[in-house]
């Protein structure tokens, strides 16, 4: 286990927010922990706050090496039972993008794991790449004939300006060091171009409202931000920030009971049961709880 200090402003004076709920005797396996779809709510390692910015994150916590060995191994394939879902979320993403940075231009997203994201861009019209360090994620959107980098922004050499688009849906939270991950955003961006930045807001109501039982408090998230500690760190990147919106995202009913299995089995099963004697199963709905939020940003 490693001690850290704040990412954003270099601080080591933190507040306890929430205390461990694992040991490293009794680390949950790597494939269930760090899979997208992973349902160990509530199990994680100890999340401050910092007393000076207030960025959250887990102190102390794995090492990098130890964690992208996690994300390298982990398959996933729930993941891919949800992919109608989660193309109707990023297709509603893309339009709000394609607002701020149109015609289509060239686009990578950072953490594409298996590519759903990418693929909609493609559809659209961009030269869309995708960049992930999970191996069985990116045979996954290879087999869909997508473009894929296998790695991560520190290990994939990438050429500086050469993309209109960078997005990152769900993955700053994930990495050891963010502001150095913003940092190389910026450096692969053309010039006036669109940085996208997606995840969970720390400060929100539901957040407040659920307290230790936020389902985001999870051992993959180390880091914790709101838009404000956010659009700091993009700016400390030296990135100019538009806006930030709460965004929520498309759900198919039957993944919503496995989600809420992951907090409560009964009422899982209960729910699971009840949508498929209905056949409501497949059916995909709107869900925002005012939890995850958007960054844009331009170099």
């Amino acid at each position: 286990m490693e001690h850290v200090t704040c990412n954003l402003c270099g601080c080591d004076d933190n507040t306890l927010l929430y205390p461990s709920t694992i040991s490293v005797e009794q680390l949950p396996d790597a494939v269930e922990a760090f899979r997208c779809t992973s349902s160990l709510y509530g199990k994680h390692f100890t999340i401050v706050r910092c007393r000076n910015c207030g960025l959250g994150y887990t102190n102390p916590r794995l090492s990098a090496e130890e964690i992208i060995r996690a994300y390298e191994g982990v398959q996933d394939p729930l993941y891919i039972e949800e992919y109608d879902g989660r193309a109707l979320t990023f297709k509603k993403h893309l339009e709000r993008v394609e607002a701020l940075k149109s015609p289509p231009g060239r686009l990578l997203d950072v953490g594409a794991y298996s590519g759903v994201f990418v693929e909609a861009a493609k559809t659209r019209g961009w030269d869309a790449w995708g960049l992930e360090p999970c191996r069985w994620a990116v045979e996954q959107a290879r087999g869909r004939g997508l473009s894929m980098l296998e790695g991560s922004l520190d290990t994939v050499d990438i050429e500086e300006q050469s993309f209109d688009v960078v997005t990152m849906w769900d993955v700053i939270e994930h990495v050891t060091d963010p502001l150095g991950q913003l940092r190389k955003v910026r450096r692969i961006l053309k010039p006036g171009g669109l940085a996208v930045i997606h995840t969970m807001d720390l400060d929100s109501t539901f957040a407040k409202l659920m307290g230790s039982r936020w389902p985001w408090l999870m051992e993959m998230h180390i880091y914790y931000f709101t838009p404000h500690t956010l659009g700091r760190m993009a700016e400390k990147a030296g990135l100019k920030v538009l806006k930030s919106k709460a965004e929520g995202r498309y759900l198919r009913l039957g993944y919503v009971a496995t989600r809420i299995g992951g907090i409560n089995r009964f009422a899982g099963r209960v729910a699971a049961g009840t949508l498929k004697v209905c056949g409501l199963r497949e059916i995909a709905i709107p869900l925002n709880f005012g939890d995850l939020f958007t960054l844009y940003a331009t170099r």
